[in-house]
């Protein structure tokens, strides 16, 4: 079988089941795992499935939304430099919100023993790691918690981020993009990321170029919403500048 026509055949099996593994196609094809990732980044150029750990789903599905423990192993070098970039947009002895996202939450697992914030934040992993942490003040926001993302979510945590005001934002998103904005799968997610945007005086958006371009079910605003976007290497110069064209700061970490 030639390459076209395996693509072909894979992206119709990701289609009919929603998702494909990386083991079971080669298995299937009795081809070697590395010509099927090879397969899987050339219909995730084409745009007709997304790559994600161990397989890949099709574009087709905007309510996809992955476990906690799987989003944590994807990209996982590339978030680990955004979160050491985003160290230096910490303000001195200031407020910060921490949104959700396993990005963020590598962010909050480097902040520096002698820094001295208060933090606010809707996600329990991330208020588990800070907790012993000496020299914040953290803020746990309450409410229903969503199994898949272990975060806060519905009217206690809108209505808590609607009486605060914080220095930075420091946001996750599942897709962003100049034309579609910033989107997630969930609409309740969705709402308290809004309600957190406005909360916050400068915000920072935390993802890796892998998510550029994606679109999820919810959206919870727009590109010209954030200040400051810290992504990867991947993220081409030019798509960097046409973001930047639309008023917002880029760092390719």
């Amino acid at each position: 079988m030639y390459a076209p026509e395996r693509q072909q055949e894979i992206l119709r099996l990701a289609r009919d089941g929603g998702r494909v593994d990386v083991l079971s196609l080669a298995e299937e094809f009795q081809v070697t795992a590395e010509t099927i990732r090879r397969d899987l980044k050339a219909l995730d150029r084409a745009g007709l499935v997304r790559r994600v750990h161990g397989g890949a789903i099709p574009v087709g599905r905007l309510d996809f939304e992955p476990d906690l423990t799987e989003r944590e192993s994807t990209a996982a070098d590339e978030k680990d430099r955004i979160a050491k970039a985003a160290l230096a947009e910490l303000p001195a002895g200031g407020t910060v919100i921490l949104d959700a996202g396993t990005t963020v939450a590598r962010l909050a697992a480097s902040i520096p023993l002698e820094s001295a914030l208060t933090v606010v934040t809707h996600s329990l992993p991330i208020a588990a790691r800070l907790a012993d942490h000496p020299g914040i003040q953290l803020h746990l926001i309450g409410g229903r918690v969503r199994h898949r993302t272990r975060a806060a979510v519905d009217a206690w945590a809108l209505r808590a981020y609607g009486e605060i005001r914080a220095d930075v934002l420091f946001v996750a998103a599942n897709g962003f993009s100049a034309e579609r904005g910033l989107t997630t799968p969930d609409l309740a997610e969705a709402a308290v990321k809004r309600a957190a945007v406005a909360a916050a005086r400068r915000v920072v958006l935390l993802a890796d170029s892998a998510k550029h371009g994606q679109e999820h079910f919810a959206r919870f605003g727009g590109l010209s919403d954030v200040d400051l976007l810290i992504t990867d290497g991947g993220l081409s110069r030019e798509d960097a500048a046409d973001i930047e064209r639309g008023g917002t700061e880029v760092v390719r970490a």
